[in-house]
């Protein structure tokens, strides 16, 4: 039995509009893996808020490796895909152990989830003893004390940290917090003190710093384009004007795909409304949608016409690249080899691979 179900509706969507545009090897620069028993919510203490979204959460208990390589061979058949992988459960030994076997198994090369509350010295020490290239943290790692809308990036990923992946020369993949998203201003002058005071730390901006809509946006690249050095990955984000923009101000070079699995398993097709994102999905697929504001649900024949968010995504690509007239190669550097070509890059300074 497959891992989920493919309707003749997606496969349609595949064959007519997705095949031909994708190229036979594929990249995903974003990509969480977790088995079910490693997902133990820490408890919030009382008057404390959750820092996170629901709707994530709802489309799959656990993605291993292997469930991780058959949702490949489900959405892209006849294409070749790797990925780069990393907790969906947050830190924790025994997860980030999960990672660095799967990683050594399937070739996938891996990043650890750090805390902010360990030492530069711990986080070399945990690098380089599970082979990773470099470090994935969130928000809800940041203090308790401090209210979300407060969260700084130094916060979870503090100077101490940073200065060690400087001088490894790793990633690190900043999924950026604020209810400003990506134009921010407390944001964007903190990514820009990174890229000054960290220079050889390969900064990743994940899901073009959460700008799921157009007001998300902002002015925000008049102000990043003085790091040209920056990457960018769109996971997660079907807004066309975001990675229109993005592509536009930063370069080809400088964006990479990324899915943001096992979440892009979800059938759901996102609008924009009220300067928000609401993810439409099928009647009665993930629970009570009212436990999630960006959850809303159409009617049975409306819901026959929703495909995958994985598709949506790459869709919204498409129409991105039909606007900035993109060529064939084009797509190939922002589908595998940007990303690639940083991971070897990261890979050869920690390792000297």
């Amino acid at each position: 039995m497959a891992l989920f179900e493919v309707t003749a509706n997606d496969r349609r969507i595949y064959e007519e509009e997705l095949r031909d545009f994708l190229p036979e090897k594929i990249f995903d620069v974003h990509c969480h893996i977790a088995l079910q028993k490693h997902k133990k919510p820490a408890p919030l203490n009382p008057g404390e808020v959750k820092r996170t979204v629901t709707w994530p959460s709802l489309v799959a208990k656990q993605n291993s490796i292997e469930d991780l390589q058959e949702t490949y061979a489900l959405f892209f058949p006849g294409k070749q895909c790797k990925a780069l992988v990393f907790s969906d459960a947050g830190h924790g030994v025994e997860i980030n152990n999960y990672v660095a076997d799967a990683s050594r198994r399937s070739g996938f090369p891996a990043l650890y989830y750090s805390h902010p509350n360990q030492s530069a010295e711990e986080i070399e020490q945990k690098i380089r003893e599970g082979g990773f290239l470099g470090l994935k943290s969130y928000l809800d790692l940041s203090p308790k004390y401090l209210p979300e809308a407060e969260i700084r990036i130094f916060d979870f990923f503090p100077k101490h940290q940073l200065a060690k992946l400087d001088e490894m020369g790793a990633i690190c993949m900043l999924h950026i917090p604020r209810h400003g998203r990506l134009k921010d201003q407390v944001n964007i002058q903190q990514i820009l003190e990174i890229k000054r005071e960290f220079p050889n730390v390969k900064l990743i901006i994940a899901h073009i710093g959460r700008a799921y809509t157009k007001g998300d946006v902002g002015n925000a690249f008049e102000y990043l384009t003085q790091a040209p050095d920056l990457m960018y990955d769109f996971c997660a984000n079907c807004c066309e004007y975001a990675i229109t923009e993005l592509i536009r101000n930063v370069g080809v070079k400088h964006v990479m795909f990324g899915l943001d699995l096992p979440i892009l398993r979800m059938r759901t097709h996102r609008i924009e409304e009220n300067g928000t994102y609401i993810n439409l999905i099928p009647p009665g697929l993930y629970g009570d949608p009212s436990q999630d504001s960006h959850l809303r649900e159409v009617s049975p024949e409306e819901a026959e016409k929703i495909t995958f968010f994985a598709y949506e995504e790459l869709l919204a690509l498409k129409r991105a690249a039909k606007t900035l007239n993109l060529s064939k190669e084009d797509i190939e550097d922002i589908m595998h080899n940007n990303a690639v070509n940083l991971i070897e890059e990261a890979r050869k300074s920690i390792y000297g691979e």
